[in-house]
């Protein structure tokens, strides 16, 4: 395979897991509660990795615009997933952390998510795993840094 077909097949397979992404967010948000939009689920699992967090925060991590951030930050709060406090650095803004029960239920989700990876890459070393889970982790923190100079140039054309 040449380096353009390796490309082209990179492209077609990144599509598909997005795609695939995509879905299972949707039906993850359901199972953590039945009014919940699937973007949320992303939003709420990335409170629980790096929170507490501002809005901005989810802005710039997820390379989201405000209004979208917003308005599943307001219906994670209606819907008691998640809690805001006065942000102890700038009493000003708030900080966002799953409440309770968003991470008691985000947790029971993502067991279920692990044992089902267990049981499908059962077959595959451990090695293989951990080295695509590495791969996956160089290409995320790629994803990252681009958003991030997105956003940055976004701020100076303003």
């Amino acid at each position: 395979m040449d380096a353009h077909e390796a490309y082209v097949a990179l492209e077609r397979e990144i599509g598909l897991l997005l795609r695939r992404s995509r879905a299972i967010s949707a039906r993850l948000a359901r199972e953590l509660h039945p009014d919940l939009d699937g973007a949320a689920y992303g939003l709420l699992a990335l409170l629980q990795d790096a929170g507490p967090l501002r809005a901005s925060d989810l802005v710039a991590r997820l390379g989201l615009d405000k209004s979208t951030v917003s308005r599943q930050v307001s219906s994670l709060v209606e819907l008691g997933l998640v809690d805001r406090a006065a942000d102890p650095d700038d009493g000003r803004a708030q900080v966002l952390t799953p409440s309770r029960e968003g991470a008691t239920r985000l947790s029971r989700i993502r067991d279920a998510r692990r044992a089902r990876w267990e049981d499908d890459l059962s077959g595959w070393a451990t090695d293989d795993v951990a080295t695509l889970a590495g791969l996956l982790g160089r290409l995320n923190r790629l994803g990252e840094v681009r958003e991030g100079e997105a956003a940055a140039g976004e701020s100076v054309a303003r």
